[in-house]
């Protein structure tokens, strides 16, 4: 290689106090093209930290236990979605129906003969067999429990929430509602909650309960019942009270559900401000119009006719005859449709007097 094109390098070493320094120049065109230099007191610099590597016995320890932890995991949530998923598929009965084979399997006794290979058969047994069907008595107990504690606050608080009726009273059952049916609460800032009475209010509950079993039916708490209805019914002409308690707690309402009422229910009519949208049964629902407070209200007093109606003529399903009324304002429809009655009754005795007079 040519003298002009190889490179000659020098190195100046230049000692200052506790500092070494190295240049290093190129021949051709005497520009330096590299510095370094590093610590005093001729130490050579430290080398560089490296990571230490674990052992081969502790990696393989610390890989164990991750793997431990992550099968628990696993399992765990495993667990609780299938215990989830047959909480919301099946019900408590289908549950224990389905698995009833497994779990009695479990009580299955293994025969020991002795052998090597049979002594592990009951590990085994215990492993597949004899935990998962405990784990499944355990669910199945919890479930039950679960279910009946809820059942107490979502379930009317018996089957048959009306005493038995006497053997010789023939009479329907008027169930009626309490809140803009028979009553309406109101507050205001300057002088907080009042409760005032609908208009014809006692007019209708002291007439009606001579035809009538007449029954309270709300969803308010019982001390707010009593001290309503002692105000409200002063002649006693509600025969029962049922407050919350009673009703059927379902999608975050109470239902008034009539057949746990211990009545016939070809027998109940249940009027109410709210009723199709309050009860269980809207075959047996009698549609009023909810009172706000109105002072010209009349709609209590205009029931009064149809409702006597019915309780002297005893229709043998009330179903049937609210089915007729359906969609339609019933104390209207009833006094149209007896004045057709009574006109067409009253052709029929001219026809009559006509055929007498003629013989």
């Amino acid at each position: 290689m040519s003298t002009a094109v190889r490179a000659r390098l020098s190195t100046t070493i230049l000692n200052r106090g506790n500092t070494r320094c190295f240049s290093v120049y190129s021949e051709s065109t005497g520009e330096a093209i590299g510095v370094s230099s590093s610590t005093s007191n001729n130490r050579a610099p430290p080398p560089p930290n490296v990571p230490s590597q674990p052992s081969g016995k502790a990696g393989g320890e610390r890989n164990s236990w991750n793997f431990l932890k992550y099968g628990l995991i696993t399992a765990l949530t495993g667990g609780v979605g299938a215990v989830g998923y047959a909480t919301y598929a099946y019900s408590l009965d289908e549950i224990d129906e389905k698995t009833k084979a497994f779990r009695a399997s479990a009580n299955h006794v293994i025969q020991e003969t002795g052998s090597t290979s049979d002594m592990f058969k009951p590990l085994i047994h215990s492993a597949t067999v004899s935990a998962p069907a405990k784990l499944l008595e355990l669910y199945i107990d919890l479930r039950r429990s679960t279910e009946e504690h809820v059942r107490g606050f979502t379930e009317p608080s018996s089957d048959k929430l009306l005493p038995d009726l006497p053997p010789d009273l023939d009479v329907f059952t008027l169930v009626l509602d309490l809140s803009e049916t028979l009553i309406y609460s109101d507050w205001k800032r300057e002088r907080g909650w009042r409760t005032f009475k609908r208009p014809g209010v006692d007019a209708f509950l002291e007439h009606l309960s001579q035809f009538y079993e007449i029954v309270l039916y709300t969803d308010q708490l019982p001390v707010y019942v009593e001290s309503v209805v002692e105000r409200l019914d002063p002649k006693h002409s509600i025969t029962c009270r049922l407050s919350r308690a009673a009703t059927k707690y379902k999608d975050q309402k109470h239902y008034r559900d009539l057949s746990m009422l211990n009545r016939d229910p070809s027998r109940i009519l249940y009027l109410s401000g709210n009723a199709l949208e309050t009860s269980l049964q809207p075959e047996n629902c009698v549609p009023v119009k909810p009172w706000k407070g109105e002072i010209e209200d009349t709609a209590l007093l205009d029931y009064i006719p149809f409702l006597e109606f019915v309780a002297t003529r005893k229709p043998a399903d009330i179903r049937e005859v609210l089915a007729s009324f359906q969609d339609r304002d019933i104390p209207k429809e009833f006094i149209e449709r007896s004045k057709e009655y009574q006109k067409k009754m009253q052709e029929q005795k001219q026809k009559q007097q006509g055929r007498l007079w003629r013989r």
